[in-house]
């Protein structure tokens, strides 16, 4: 059932907001991210507040609920204090932190230029500028360094000097970070007028700027937008995710990372231990195939594993991630991680060596999780993996893992380990993967998990290298680097006039290495083989051997007859992957596969 949570919104005055941040009345939770705003920023936001420019509301969550627990901190330029917040910003980081800095604190703010470069700046108004309807009002907010002197020529020429009282009314700049100090504002207003010997011109300019400017600032108000201390840690999260358009996305993991907080634990040093170990780097074997799981797929990894195992229902969305209990975190994490190795170890039997051929990182979520439940022991059994490698190649060949899938994942685990432990089994995945005889020539790209899945399937069938007649396990991939390559090649198929959507699928290329393809070239096979037989110092029926490995017709190949050719390695491409999904291709003899390939594949 949706939950409401009825937000209040309040106009309140800016010198309330900033007392409050001051105080630690109101502060941030730790997920947010450092205060980034540049010079340039920051007098933007000077100039709009002079001017009453609107510049959108605030939101922040109520803080006390007992199950909504974050770490929270002050923002940057707030003097320590062990206050507890009354209010966590959720929207508004940025602006508030830029207003407190320039406005209310009055040490010099830590910014840096529009380069990059770090600087300290006080701000000032220019008086005249800012009654002066001409001018810009962002040229009105001068910037001056920390000793409040701006010079020039390699700091040999002082251009504007406001070191001292008298030079601010000299030059009449009035500070800005004294405009919420009522007292301060009085005094300076006062030795204003008497360094000018109350002169009247100067009288009246100052109480022009003081109704123009200084009570506007005064008494600005934004709306603010209160979430009540009962909202739901998903609906902060939704509300953080809708509100953050102008940075980077809030991560599942950055909220429960600052709930696990309120128990002294550190997530995010932990995550980095538990990645090294599932990321395999003091593997004796090198490769980076696992290093697409990252610190959110680890929590909803151990969040299926937890919901399967202690839950009538199994799942695994957003919600059920951030509600995931630190004692459940640490009491299973470890078979986690355990089921991490052996998907990695999975993968390596499945002929996926990189991180490049990975079909998906998604789909290891539940193939971890599916192994923390069944155990070594049992992940090892023939039978076992026979059953794993059916279900995942079903779900490459399907397709099945490019979108939303936290459903997919929970049917995951309830059917592949019910059928290992030999229940009945409901093979969701299995039963709905399908592949299309027609799809092979859409292959175009390596972008596609059909597309590598395929070309791991293709390893699999211990294809050769053309020059080096090695197979590809995972020492030569990682080392060697192959890569996928035309076998008529691009340059002779445009000559020929053949369609580029035939020559350019995924039926014209193979795994090779750089130098069989250099060897290739532009041109025919008839005429690169020659030249791979002579370089290589091997005969034609070695040749063979090794061209046929890749699942190509040699005949038509050696014979440069491309129609031949290309549909009898469709041919072949589709009977492993009938034999890795233990199904078969239905559309083989379909009227739409007849009028792509020109026959039938059946």
């Amino acid at each position: 059932m949706a939950v409401n949570i009825a937000p209040k919104s309040l106009d309140t005055e800016l010198d309330e907001l900033l007392r409050d941040v001051s105080t630690g009345k109101m502060q941030l939770p730790d997920f947010q991210r450092s205060w980034t705003w540049d010079d340039g920023r920051i007098r933007g936001i000077i100039a709009s507040l002079s001017q009453g420019y609107p510049m959108g509301a605030i939101m922040r969550l109520e803080y006390g609920n007992e199950n909504v627990q974050f770490k929270y901190r002050l923002l940057e330029g707030v003097k320590p204090t062990t206050a507890l917040p009354d209010y966590l910003i959720l929207d508004g980081q940025q602006r508030l932190t830029s207003m407190f800095r320039a406005t209310y604190s009055k040490e010099p703010v830590d910014t840096k230029t529009d380069k990059g470069k770090e600087i300290k700046r006080f701000y000032y108004l220019d008086m005249k500028k800012c009654l002066d309807e001409s001018e810009d009002r962002y040229d009105a907010v001068i910037p001056v360094p920390e000793d409040k002197k701006v010079k020039t020529d390699f700091d040999r020429t002082v251009l504007l000097d406001l070191s001292t009282k008298d030079f601010e009314y000299e030059q009449e700049m009035f500070p800005i970070n004294i405009i919420f100090d009522s007292s301060a504002r009085e005094d300076w207003a006062d030795g204003y007028k008497e360094y000018h010997q109350y002169d009247k011109q100067f009288m009246e300019r100052y109480k022009q700027f003081r109704t123009s400017v200084i009570e506007t600032i005064t008494g600005y108000k934004l709306p603010v937008i209160t979430l009540g201390k009962d909202t739901p840690r998903d609906a902060v999260c939704k509300v953080f995710e809708n509100v953050n358009t102008g940075g980077v996305a809030l991560t599942v993991f950055e909220l429960v990372t600052a709930t696990f907080a309120t128990y002294g634990f550190h997530l995010r040093d932990d995550w980095t231990i538990c990645r090294d170990i599932i990321w395999g780097r003091n593997e004796e074997l090198s490769t980076d195939v696992m290093r697409g799981v990252d610190e959110t797929s680890f929590l909803t990894a151990i969040t299926l594993y937890t919901n399967y195992l202690s839950s009538s229902m199994t799942t695994c969305k957003k919600k059920d991630v951030l509600a995931l209990p630190f004692e459940a975190y640490m009491q299973n994490k470890q078979a986690i991680i355990e089921g991490y190795k052996m998907a990695r170890k999975f993968l390596l039997s499945q002929y996926v060596f990189r991180l490049r051929d990975l079909p998906y990182t998604t789909q290891l979520i539940p193939l971890a999780a599916i192994c923390a439940v069944i155990g070594t022991s049992t992940f090892n059994l023939p039978r076992t993996q026979k059953i794993l490698s059916r279900w995942y190649w079903c779900g490459i060949m399907g397709e099945m893992y490019g979108g939303a899938n936290e459903t997919r994942y929970a049917n995951d685990i309830e059917d592949v380990v019910a059928d290992i432990q030999g229940k009945d089994s409901l093979n969701r995945t299995v039963n709905a993967a399908y592949f299309s005889a027609t799809r092979l020539i859409s292959l175009q790209t390596r972008n596609s998990a059909a597309y590598k899945g395929i070309m791991a399937l293709v390893y699999r069938e211990s294809c050769r290298d053309f020059m080096q007649g090695t197979t590809m396990d995972i020492v030569k991939s990682m080392d060697k680097s192959p890569d996928i390559h035309h076998i008529f090649p691009e340059a002779y198929c445009t000559k020929q006039g053949y369609k580029r959507d035939k020559w350019n699928s995924i039926i014209n290329k193979t795994p090779l290495l750089p130098e069989s393809n250099r060897q290739i070239g532009g041109e025919a096979p008839s005429r690169y083989s020659r030249r791979i037989m002579r370089e290589a110092q091997i005969d034609e029926e070695q040749l063979k051997y090794r061209v046929e490995s890749h699942l190509i017709n040699y005949d038509a190949f050696i014979r440069d007859d491309f129609d031949t050719y290309f549909v009898d390695r469709a041919k072949a491409i589709m009977k492993v992957i009938e034999a890795a999904m233990g199904k078969e291709i239905s559309d083989k003899g379909s009227e739409q596969t007849i009028n792509l390939y020109g026959v039938s594949l059946a």
